[in-house]
């Protein structure tokens, strides 16, 4: 673990401490991402093949807390809503977050800043909320970008300031941008969230025209995030032995250092989802194999720390 300069020398302890419990001791991020209510609107949650107890929120909160996850992401207001029944959940607050609604086609996108630093600090006081670290989407390639470099920077100055942790989702989008999925562009896009100062960044693993993962060139992407971790985006819900080996390529052949992963938790039964999440970290954060961690989603095998 690298502390940042931007941690004061009186912070560096509670730094550490929120990097140590948002990564279980690993290194390594498991992020269950709930941030999709404002994101795809009502998508996720109803519709054919999508459990019926999806449509509740609290479901995000079932799972956070009787699944071994290292942080659940999420929006403040959601969190003031159920956080007092799930008191031990390690959370991190989304400062930002945008619809699907308006397309490229219509307008490059900005994501603006619902909250300052400020307001998190005095929230996680107030509550005593397990809260570690904060999150913030930026969008570079949009006509914005210049605007959301300077709150993605003074956001993670001033977390910093505070000992939390940062993690800056990271997409090309705007009209300038031809190919999102650009494994060279994604590159450039992890240096930038380095430059401005993140511990993670949330990004694509790309796959080609046939849906195989590029792997091996996603090498690319994870050595320009340098000091900063690449943890890779868990995208629409999939079968689980598939989810589970592109899992454990992104990190134990592209070297990324986690994952956040929302749909393919969720969008399942509660115990399902449970399993699931156990299965994802017993590869992220223990180095089960996919095999091991296919068992742990079956119920045929308990998660159990390997280190």
């Amino acid at each position: 673990m690298h502390i940042p300069l931007s941690v004061p020398k009186n912070k560096e302890r509670e730094y550490e401490k929120n990097f140590q419990t948002a990564t279980n001791g690993t290194g390594r991020m498991m992020m269950f991402a709930g941030d999709q209510k404002v994101e795809h609107l009502n998508d996720d949650f109803f519709g054919k093949g999508i459990p019926a107890e999806v449509a509740d929120p609290e479901h995000y909160f079932r799972i956070a807390s009787q699944a071994k996850i290292g942080v659940f992401a999420t929006q403040l207001g959601l969190l003031a809503r159920y956080g007092r029944d799930y008191p031990k959940v390690p959370y991190l607050i989304k400062v930002n977050s945008k619809t699907n609604l308006l397309s490229t086609e219509y307008k490059d996108p900005f994501s603006n800043s619902w909250l300052k630093i400020e307001d998190v600090v005095r929230f996680k006081k107030q509550t005593g909320l397990n809260v570690v670290g904060v999150g913030y989407t930026l969008y570079i390639g949009s006509w914005y970008e210049s605007a959301m470099f300077e709150q993605a920077a003074r956001l993670i100055n001033e977390a910093h300031q505070e000992g939390l942790l940062t993690v800056i989702w990271v997409y090309m989008r705007g009209r300038a941008v031809k190919n999102n999925e650009d494994i060279h562009l994604n590159a450039g896009g992890a240096g930038v969230a380095l430059c401005l100062g993140a511990d993670f960044i949330k990004i694509i693993c790309p796959k080609d025209g046939k849906g195989k993962q590029k792997t091996a060139e996603f090498k690319e992407v994870v050595k320009a995030a340098g000091r900063s971790g690449i943890i890779c985006v868990g995208g629409s819900k999939q079968g689980a032995k598939a989810f589970l080996q592109d899992l454990h390529d992104q990190i134990h052949i592209a070297g990324s250092r986690g994952c956040a992963v929302g749909r393919n938790i969720y969008q399942r039964p509660l115990g399902e989802a449970i399993n699931m999440a156990n299965a994802i970290s017993t590869i992220t954060l223990y180095n089960y194999s996919v095999k091991d961690a296919l068992d742990v989603f079956e119920g045929k095998k308990i998660l159990k720390n390997n280190n």
